[in-house]
């Protein structure tokens, strides 16, 4: 997300240029977008190298990528130096396709034209009190998603490099118990599963999803062998059963209320009284201060008719379901973990 480098200082002028910057935001996104596709940052990962240098390696215009790069320069991202060459800084470095955690997946994802169409259509959003995709895309995301395989391997690719850094935040805060079965309802590919297990060697797992994002887990090791299985279905029809430990990870901030309510009670049909239910979001804050769940409240709201959630509203929501909330863990990454317990 574009932000100012500062906040203003009350002067006229300065609060003008903030303004300005932060109306701007969409050119951030794009010059961010611009290198992410070029991959800028994995030809800086030797060195430094002048605009002239990447622009050969990477089929572009050297005058053109210049101006991107000393934008994204003023945000901490690449650095000129005092030759002109640019070099990668610790904010560039996910960008970089090939470490672990990159975030180069992600960025093509939340830039692509299927979210930025939809954040532009917000002012509808708000008048009309539903998410702004159905109306330009003709069907809710996900839904859309089943009929673009282009469309839905950026978006599986781009949550599996969003994800990643908070799979491992997540498993290593966690209790899990170290025998029994852990379900990952809507799991995905299956990260914070993985990271689970291997944390724990006597666990077991399934991962529940539907699919498409199950062809591509990423289960199918040598040290996990034997100790996991995916299952296909529909979340708001029926959960595998028997488990020790469900999860919901990013999963119920896709949906309202309404549907969360009915996911959560096919979740507590499956269950036993006193088995653990952990809902991985972010967990809203009071005040002014800035939260990245804040931000993704509001990207929710246009892209899905989702939301972001504050501990009370879990607290009531899990109720609904059949479940009390016993306490929020936070973790190192921005989501955390609200576990709550079947009645």
């Amino acid at each position: 997300m574009a932000t100012s480098p500062h906040r203003p200082t009350g002067d006229p002028q300065d609060i003008t240029a903030h303004l300005v910057d932060q109306a701007l935001g969409h050119v951030f996104a794009a010059a961010l977008r611009t290198a992410a596709h070029y991959r800028i940052a994995d030809h800086l990962a030797e060195g430094p190298r002048t605009v002239e240098q990447l622009a050969v390696a990477t089929d572009t215009h050297a005058p053109q990528l210049r101006r991107v790069l000393r934008y994204l320069a003023t945000r901490g991202i690449f650095r000129e130096d005092t030759t002109g060459a640019y070099q990668l800084t610790p904010a560039a470095q996910p960008l970089r396709t090939d470490v672990p955690d990159s975030l180069h997946s992600a960025v093509l994802m939340m830039t692509d034209e299927l979210f930025l169409r939809t954040s532009a259509a917000m002012p509808e959003a708000v008048r009309h009190d539903g998410a702004s995709f159905e109306r330009i895309f003709g069907a809710p995301l996900f839904e859309h998603l089943l009929t673009d395989p282009a469309a839905r391997r950026l978006f599986d690719d781009g949550m599996a490099s969003l994800s990643a850094p908070a799979d491992e935040a997540v498993a290593a805060v966690y209790p899990f118990p170290e025998t029994g079965t852990v379900v990952d309802v809507g799991g995905g590919r299956g990260g914070l599963l993985r990271a689970a297990l291997r944390r724990h060697p006597q666990l077991t797992g399934v991962l529940f999803d539907q699919a498409p994002p199950l062809a591509h887990h990423l289960l199918d090791s040598d040290e996990l062998k034997g100790r996991w299985r995916t299952q296909e279905g529909d979340f708001f029809t029926s959960v595998p059963e028997g488990g020790d430990v469900y999860v919901l990870k990013h999963v119920l901030h896709d949906w309202p209320d309404d549907a969360c309510r009915r996911l959560l009670r096919t979740c507590r049909a499956a269950m036993a009284a006193g088995r653990r239910l952990l809902v991985i979001e972010s967990v809203l804050p009071p005040g002014n201060a800035p939260h990245f769940g804040k931000t993704m409240d509001v990207a929710m709201m246009a892209v899905v008719d989702g939301r972001e959630r504050t501990a009370d509203e879990f607290a009531t929501l899990l109720a609904a379901g059949g479940f009390r909330l016993t306490r929020v863990l936070p973790t190192a990454a921005c989501p955390s973990i609200v576990e709550a317990v079947a009645e």
